[in-house]
């Protein structure tokens, strides 16, 4: 009778893969070093393909290994999510429901819904953190979030997304400059300065858009700087490196020697999504979502 596959197969792989050197492995999972090799072979043997290519120098992974490496991510994971639903349930709670966010997703959308979700649905639990967009489709992809906040335009197939909020973007200049909301008239005033971004990995979307609020006005923006966080962002045109357009509802939080300026005659908004995975079978996030698409739900 041949071997069959078991779940400690997966756990040894993912060691292996994740360390690429099996005696780092080894010592992470606790076991001997011969003995993790010998797993790991017959793991290959039951599948019939390579996983690992060995050599005395160093261990990789095959084509066939990096997309098992990445399936196992997600039923391994699924599996420790599936472990934790099933306490909540049994104590007597609806779950939990994992939440990404971009920082200015946190100056009211993500709290409203922490409020309907405690009103509502008061044994539903709650996780947060606080990531970049592409780190929150990674994530959700590999099901290690349920709903996520982004700034983009589209995801990957399998995912859905909504836009929740449209606001206006605002100028962020150093306190002593010289234009303030009473002279401010166009945005061609600012086409010599430098100017302080998001960065476009962050989000293109973004990007793109404050690029094109300039352009529209008749130039192209020098970008001095760039960063992911709004608060280096001020600080930065605080110390006069440069100004910013940032989606209004930033410039809430923040006690910084900045002013701003809101565009409210542009164009241009600055969209805040929610995006989440369609075939995602955790229980909590359909009534998650009903309250932020201000759907009706049912318990």
């Amino acid at each position: 009778m041949g071997y069959q596959l078991e779940l400690r197969h997966f756990h040894y792989f993912l060691a292996v893969a994740d360390e690429l050197h099996y005696r780092k492995a080894a010592e992470k999972l606790c076991i001997s070093q011969p003995g993790l090799s010998r797993q790991i072979k017959q793991m290959e043997e039951i599948l019939a393909t390579p996983l690992f290519v060995r050599n005395k120098k160093k261990v990789t992974l095959t084509p066939a290994g990096e997309y098992l490496k990445a399936e196992v991510e997600f039923i391994v994971n699924h599996l420790e999510v599936t472990k934790k639903q099933l306490k909540l349930i049994s104590d007597g709670d609806y779950g939990e429901i994992r939440i990404g966010f971009l920082g200015s997703a946190m100056q009211t959308v993500v709290p409203d819904l922490l409020i309907k979700l405690r009103d509502s649905f008061p044994q539903i639990k709650t996780t947060l953190e606080e990531l970049s967009n592409t780190a929150q489709v990674n994530a959700i992809l590999k099901d290690t979030l349920d709903i996520g906040f982004v700034r983009l335009a589209r995801v990957p197939d399998g995912l859905g997304i909504e836009t929740v909020m449209q606001e206006t973007f605002s100028l962020v200049l150093p306190k002593e400059h010289p234009i303030n909301s009473d002279n401010f008239k166009k945005m061609n005033q600012f086409a010599d300065e430098e100017f302080i971004l998001f960065s476009q990995d962050y989000s293109a979307l973004y990007f793109d858009t404050v690029m094109s609020i300039c352009e529209d006005a008749g130039f192209t923006p020098s970008v001095s700087h760039k960063s992911v966080h709004a608060q280096t962002i001020f600080k930065l045109v605080e110390n006069k490196l440069g100004i910013a357009i940032v989606p209004t509802s930033l410039q809430y939080g923040f006690d910084m020697g900045v002013k701003f300026i809101e565009l409210k005659k542009i164009k241009q908004r600055a969209e805040l999504s929610v995006i989440w995975k369609k075939d995602n079978r955790n229980p909590t996030l359909k009534h998650c979502l009903n309250l932020v698409l201000h759907k009706k739900s049912e318990m």
